[in-house]
């Protein structure tokens, strides 16, 4: 029973009652505008009740009430100023349409325009559900939509203004107090409109599609409801209508077809959330849009696809490829922010969508390198963001980029990738939020973390340093937790990353010491030399901060300060006093802000890079709790009760690998060693095979147990014995560290060096060699640390012993495999302890520090025939390739050792400082490489005079690339390390011929002239080769 074909009713138009009057249902007096208001009300109630009761079956009361049908829809009713008479006339005009359907009582285009747009008016009424009259609106609306009654309106011209009304007014009334019951009806009144129209036009689309934009969405999130669920509901009449729209405004660009043109991207996105099949005909115009050749509309098309592509639910990537390639080919756009907001969405996508990982990483790949630091920052934050959300949304691949990203030119790319791959490593590593698998997939963060801290910049030092404090280590933790924490890490790591740990450490403690030294110039009285010592050591304090060059600044304030209040001096010296705990640490380090800081200066840069300096010098880490609970954590492994296995860490590594943590902490924080605790558990490690064990807590016993005489003498007297055991027949790292032991912890020194030098030198026999290494290490190092006791008796083991038996005589033959370098476990145990003989002979002489004897002399004279005999000091042909690569780098090392004495350097002939020179150019790639090791090391030290620097002008001729190479890298560092040591030292001025780098050169002019390639000044070949 609808209008869906309507039919007006020309015959009954005229028709009235016999006596020519208007016929009322019965009791119902006429209508006219002579009566009351209340009384007109009263009488309309009861003829909508009489329609209302009406069916289309009643053929006599329909022909009876036909004059009264034409009646209500008169001007008097349609205009009437009461809202009650009129929404009771629009009643019984709804009532009408359904009784009189198909075929309306009304003839007259204009007239039912205007009853139609009546009744549009009255459904405003809908707005207030708590209205007494509701129920009236809301069968209003009911009858309508039942009987499809606008249906009528399409034979009008007009209809459209109708329409447009109707969806408006119907928009803006729905409202949360409606039920799905109004909506309901709503929608099958607008759905028939739409789905049995000739089409929607413009106006009538834009009424529908206004209420999807954010600014409308937001005031009325039921009008967007229903917006939406006509549009699913009509998807297959109105796409047309919607591609339509689209086309000419994207393609064709005619921003005048409607007023919604500028909110496109807007309603493309609400239509795709919506239905996509709503833009089936609209995805290739945006292909097209994305190769305009307007940077701005291609960024407003990416940003528009990244929301349909990323969004949860979208399957447009896998729907329509050739988009999804064209949109990928965005990442590669000249305009930097489109390329910013393509990294922008891959974040977006990884989480919704990982299967379309695959097709980012590529991509992504590309922008990790791009030019633009703000891109390459997002791509790392992308991933991060990604990574933390869930760590199987990103491949290795992609967490490869922000590895790479760590080294990035540019600090915020660094910091982002450094400080992003921390959080992972905290999540999935310590906190272990996904699993083992997760954690084994990020296990090599800390390892690259650490390596940052070989880079020179001081930023990333210091970041290195936070990380390692908040997310490798984190300092909140109980110490027990943390040490824990500590134990396995230190376990895990590769060596350059335990190198670089040991560096930061360092570091650290230096800093500390430069802090100690300049409160202890504070406690002196003012002169000019304590200024000018006090001016030094803040200028070494500020190169340890963030931007030195204000660092200056700050430090030099924060020193004026430190002079003015004694209460600071004395938070500071507890900070950084051996004995301060973790706890302590962290109450001094916040007293010490409180009162700097500055509660009308938000940003106090001043304050910030005082923080700094605390962060880097406070004990946040290690105390002697922490030790202790380092030491337990050891016990346990040893006994085998630890989680060592569970943590991935075998029970021997873990042994190895916390004794080695504590040698190194035993340099940095010896003081918190010193309880009897702490000794029997290194005791226990004495007594155990494995000698890397041994050797480390002889050498933690030799550097904390400077009380353990006074303190410990239970300790004491179990440790003398194993001293000497290991002095004699340990290895020969024990036996070394078991003399400086001795020598550094024991007031009767003499008397235990004594007890081991002399059953030690009897007991020499070059016969059985395996023998000799150990004796000839404790041997050495004994006559260096106490020679005015043991150089004369010394003298004549040298003479009888080491030279005449040990390294004139070759007892054993080589094999004879023409191999120029052997393993060390390959190496013959005569050319080991002739090795060693050679150490003894420098040990013995350093320790003398004088040529009274001439023994130097003799020494270097024998060193020299080694070199020239390329090993063979015997010339016998009896030893092996390899030994003699291994004694002419022993030779060298001896050399270039004397050197660093200054009365033996004086004593070096040119001769013998040019065989010592040529060993970096040796053909034994080995010794070449680890005499240039030493040369360096000793060099940036400042050990060695400045003529040895022009040694590594002879590696221009190396035949290896990394060999030049790394001989540039060190010519390099020392010259940087000496112009720096030059200005920071003001007294330095004084030996500048000494120090400059520049007074180099003559000494490499010297050693190119007697290269021995360098035969006749006049062959012009030999000359280019010198030059290059």
């Amino acid at each position: 029973m609808d209008f869906s074909q309507p039919k007006p009713a020309a015959a009954l138009c005229g028709v009235v009652s016999a006596d020519g009057k208007i016929a009322y249902p019965p009791g119902v007096k006429e209508i006219t505008d002579k009566i009351t208001t209340d009384e007109m009300i009263k009488r309309l109630k009861m003829v909508v009740k009489t329609f209302m009761d009406m069916d289309q079956d009643s053929e006599d009361e329909k022909q009876q009430y036909l004059p009264l049908a034409l009646h209500l829809a008169s001007e008097f009713f349609l205009r009437n100023p009461n809202k009650d008479v009129r929404l009771l006339v629009a009643c019984c005009l709804a009532d009408i349409f359904r009784i009189y359907a198909p075929e309306a009582p009304y003839t007259s285009h204009d007239k039912l325009k205007d009853i139609f747009l009546f009744i549009t008016r009255q459904l405003k009424g809908l707005e207030d559900t708590k209205s007494p009259q509701f129920n009236r609106y809301f069968y209003l609306l009911e009858n309508l939509a039942w009987v499809k009654s606008y249906n009528i309106c399409f034979e009008l011209e007009d209809c459209n203004e109708i329409f447009i009304q109707l969806f408006r007014t119907l928009f803006s009334v729905i409202n949360n107090s409606h039920n799905k019951k109004v909506q309901m009806h709503m929608l099958d009144l607008m759905s028939s409109i739409i789905m049995e129209g000739d089409g929607v036009t413009q106006e009538l689309l834009d009424s529908i599609l206004i209420n999807l934009i954010p600014a409308h969405k937001n005031l009325n999130k039921q009008s967007f409801d229903l917006a939406k669920v006509l549009l699913k509901r009509t998807v297959q009449t109105i796409e047309a209508c919607i591609a339509n729209f689209f086309n000419q405004v994207l393609v064709l660009g005619r921003s005048s077809v409607s007023d919604l043109s500028e909110h496109v991207f807007d309603l493309i996105q609400e239509l795709f959330a919506i239905d996509p099949h709503l833009l089936l005909s609209v995805m290739p115009q945006l292909e097209f849009k994305l190769k305009s050749n307007d940077g701005e509309e291609r960024l407003a098309v990416v940003r528009l696809l990244a929301k349909l592509f990323g969004s949860k639910d979208s399957d447009l990537a896998t729907q329509n490829r050739p988009l999804w390639q064209c949109f990928l080919g965005r990442f590669n756009d000249i305009h930097v922010p489109v390329r910013l907001e393509s990294v922008k969405f891959a974040s977006h996508c990884l989480m919704n969508h990982p299967d379309l990982a695959k097709d980012l990483t590529e991509y992504l790949k590309v922008r990790s390198h791009d030019p633009e630091e703000a891109i390459r920052h997002d791509v790392i934050v992308t991933i991060i963001t990604a990574a933390k959300r869930d760590l199987t949304l990103v491949n290795d691949q992609l967490l490869g980029f922000v590895r790479e990203r760590t080294l990035d030119k540019r600090w915020r790319v660094r910091k982002e990738a450094m400080m992003g791959l921390a959080q992972l490593y905290k999540k999935y590593c310590l906190h272990g939020e996904a699993g083992k698998e997760a954690a084994e997939k990020v296990s090599w963060i800390k390892d690259k973390l650490l390596h940052i801290y070989y880079q020179n910049s001081i930023d990333d030092k210091l970041l290195v340093e936070k990380i390692f404090a908040q997310y490798l280590v984190p300092h909140n933790l109980e110490t027990e937790e943390r040490m824990k924490c500590l134990y396995y890490l230190y376990a895990s790591l590769d060596p350059n990353a335990v190198k670089a740990l040991n560096e930061m450490w360092k570091c650290q403690n230096m800093l500390r010491s430069h802090v100690r030294e300049l409160l202890d110039l504070h406690k002196q009285p003012t002169s000019e030399a304590n200024c000018s010592a006090m001016f030094g050591k803040l200028m070494t304090i500020a190169k340890n901060l963030p931007d030195p060059g204000k660092a200056q600044d700050f430090v030099k304030k924060f020193n004026q300060v430190l002079g003015d209040d004694e209460k600071l001096r004395s938070q500071l010296e507890l900070l950084i006093s051996p004995t301060c705990s973790c706890k302590q640490a962290d109450i001094c380090v916040r007293e010490i802000a409180r009162k700097l800081a500055n509660p009308k200066q938000p940003t106090n840069p001043f304050l910030e890079m005082v923080k700094f300096l605390l962060e880097r010098i406070a004990p946040v880490h290690i105390d002697s709790e922490a030790i202790s609970a380092l030491v337990k954590l050891m016990n346990k492994s040893i006994e085998g009760t630890a989680d060592d296995e569970e943590e991935g860490v075998s029970p021997d590594s873990a042994i190895r690998s916390g004794l080695e943590l504590l040698k190194v902490l035993s340099f940095t924080h010896p003081t918190s060693f010193h309880s009897a605790e702490t000794y029997e558990s290194l005791l226990q490690c004495l007594r155990m095979e494995d000698d890397k064990v041994a050797e480390a807590a002889i050498q933690i016993f030799r550097n904390t147990g400077h009380k353990i005489e006074t303190d410990l003498p239970q300790i004491r007297s179990t440790l003398i014995p194993i001293l000497h055991q290991k002095a004699k027949r340990g290895t020969p790292h024990q036996a070394k560290q078991a003399v400086h032991c001795i020598h550094a912890i024991f007031s009767n020194k003499e008397v235990q060096l004594a007890q081991i030098f002399e059953p030690l030198s009897r007991s020499l026999n070059a016969d059985v060699p395996e023998q000799l290494i150990t004796p000839l290490v404790s041997l050495g190092h004994i006559s260096m640390l106490a020679p005015d006791q043991f150089a004369s008796p010394m003298k004549s083991v040298v003479a009888n012993f080491i030279v005449k038996d040990l390294l004139m005589n070759d007892r054993s033959t080589g094999e004879k495999n023409g191999k120029l370098w052997s393993p060390d476990e390959e190496v013959s145990p005569e050319v080991l302890a002739k090795v060693q003989a050679i150490k003894l002979l420098v040990r013995w002489l350093l320790g003398m520090k004088n040529n009274q004897s001439k023994s130097a002399n003799s020494t270097l004279r024998l060193l020299s025939a080694m070199l020239v005999s390329e090993g063979d000091l015997t010339e016998q042909k009896r030893i092996s390739k390899s030994d003699m690569s291994r004694l002419r780098l022993a030779a060298g090392s001896a050399i270039m050792k004397l050197a660093q004495e200054p009365c033996y350097h004086e004593i070096i002939t040119p001769e013998q400082f040019q065989l010592c020179a040529l060993v970096i150019n040796d053909e034994c790639y080995q010794v070449r490489q680890i005499f240039a090791q030493k040369l360096h090391k000793a060099l940036v030290k400042l050990l060695l005079p400045l003529e040895y620097m022009a040694i590594f002008a002879l590696c221009a001729k190396d035949p290896v690339k990394e060999r030049r190479a790394h001989a540039r890298q060190c010519l390099l560092k020392n010259i940087s390390i000496r112009r720096e040591y030059i200005k920071q030292n003001p007294m330095a001025t004084e030996k500048l011929l000494s120090l400059l780098p520049e007074y180099v050169v003559p000494y490499m002019i010297h050693l190119l002239a007697h290269d021995p390639d360098f035969t006749r000044s006049q062959d012009v070949d030999q000359l280019r080769d010198i030059k290059e």
